[in-house]
């Protein structure tokens, strides 16, 4: 049995490994154009600081995948044939298979902003995208970087590393504000503003000005203003990468279309991670899930499936953890999604760094929004599974503390209802 996978990112690798144990006589073939061997893309943005090599983003190394005898062949697919079952890569031929894993992962969004091909205006993605940042450093005193969210802050704290002026352009009131409760988004924006970022809010990108030689010289907005600039980063979210089956019979949404089984409509053809899109019937719309711990479980879904096994992807407790330069954030559950009847309990430190929201419904716990502090995941995820009472869960929190030592102070704050509590 002949298996190919395209992408060798979390999704793609974990399908492979598992696969691997599954069937130990199968072969398996990850195709990737970005990079021979499997890398930690979190990690880009320390290699660009000095913190870590790329060497030391691999989580395995280099001789482990002959030894698993997982085939890495460095290459970029030009084109499926699903009738035939076989792939075309730019080097490398034809490729047969007789199961195919999609696991292509996503690009930036590119909203057709007049410039936006000019030298010096870029994503944030992967290698090739890191590569071209040392070179428009080179250049750059001031940076430009539209769209808020986490890739936007990480490219911004990266340039201010080696101390580039950076101006966000964001079109919401406040940062990630569409994401973000009010009290916890405007934490972020104090942490910028210490952080020496300038911000615009409410304000949109119209065009990308040429200097005349092919290069981004300044950014008009929507309010009329010019920012003069060297450099652009394009960073308003991402898009599932499906190009390159648009052409096939493989169905595509805004994402490769699967079942629940990440089971496409072409037989013996599979789609997992950020380029997925799940069929919901009777939802008002499909899924589309982009973060890392969604990819590397729908991996090892995808590997069960193709493995002859009966495997259905189920969600289960949204989370998400990432840091806005100091200020460390997670969050579980429905959290700022609009839900009627929620109500939230929200404390908030003096400091104004740091602060605890319990979203609640009915009396029952659906999700928890923590800025400056960390709660023990496995706890948090319990709690909401049990659909537990609020009661409960605050007589209780000292469980879910991560660091004892000064969480003490933060549980008696809540049980004093030192809380500003109201309905969203």
């Amino acid at each position: 049995m002949d298996i190919v996978i395209i992408g060798n990112g979390i999704t793609g690798i974990t399908a492979a490994l598992r696969l691997r144990q599954k069937q130990p006589d199968w072969n398996i073939a990850v195709i990737s154009g970005e990079s021979t061997f499997h890398y930690s893309r979190p990690a880009l943005m320390y290699i660009f600081m000095g913190h870590e090599t790329y060497q030391e983003t691999k989580p395995y190394p280099d001789s482990f995948w002959a030894e698993q005898r997982i085939e890495l062949l460095r290459d970029w697919v030009t084109g499926i044939d699903t009738e035939a079952a076989s792939i075309e890569l730019k080097n490398s031929g034809t490729r047969r298979y007789d199961k195919l894993l999609i696991a292509t992962g996503s690009k930036p969004n590119m909203f057709g902003w007049p410039g936006q091909e000019l030298a010096g205006v870029q994503g944030f993605y992967g290698l090739q995208d890191l590569a071209l940042l040392y070179e428009n450093v080179k250049t750059t005193r001031d940076a430009v970087i539209v769209g808020g969210g986490l890739i936007g802050l990480e490219l911004g704290e990266m340039l201010h590393s080696v101390g580039v002026h950076v101006t966000f352009l964001i079109r919401e009131a406040n940062y990630w504000s569409n994401v973000l409760p009010l009290e916890e988004s405007k934490m972020v924006v104090r942490a910028l503003e210490r952080g020496g970022f300038k911000a615009i809010y409410s304000t949109s990108l119209q065009e990308i000005v040429d200097d005349g030689n092919g290069r981004c010289c300044a950014v008009l907005t929507d309010k009329g203003e010019r920012i003069e600039t060297q450099f652009v980063g394009l960073t308003a979210g991402v898009s599932p990468r499906i190009e390159l089956f648009e052409e096939t019979p493989i169905e595509t949404g805004r994402g490769v279309l699967v079942d629940s089984s990440l089971r496409t409509n072409v037989h013996n053809v599979f789609a997992a991670g950020d380029c997925a899109e799940h069929k919901r019937p009777g939802q008002p719309r499909n899924l589309l899930e982009q973060v890392w711990y969604t990819g590397k479980y729908q991996g090892e879904v995808a590997a069960d499936v193709m493995a002859g096994e009966e495997h259905s992807y189920q969600p289960g407790i949204w989370h998400n953890s990432a840091k806005f330069l100091e200020l460390e954030y997670q969050t579980y559950g429905r959290v700022n999604m609009g839900d009627s009847g929620t109500s939230d309990l929200y404390w908030e430190h003096p400091d104004g760094e740091r602060s605890i929201r319990i979203v609640h419904k009915g009396g029952r716990v659906v999700g928890f929004n923590l800025m400056g502090i960390r709660f023990r995941h496995k706890v948090c995820e319990a709690w909401l599974k049990d659909e537990r009472k609020l009661e409960d869960v605050l007589n209780d929190l000292h469980a879910a503390a991560f660091d004892p030592e000064f969480f003490p102070d933060y549980v008696a704050a809540l049980k004093a209802q030192s809380i500003r509590a109201y309905v969203k």
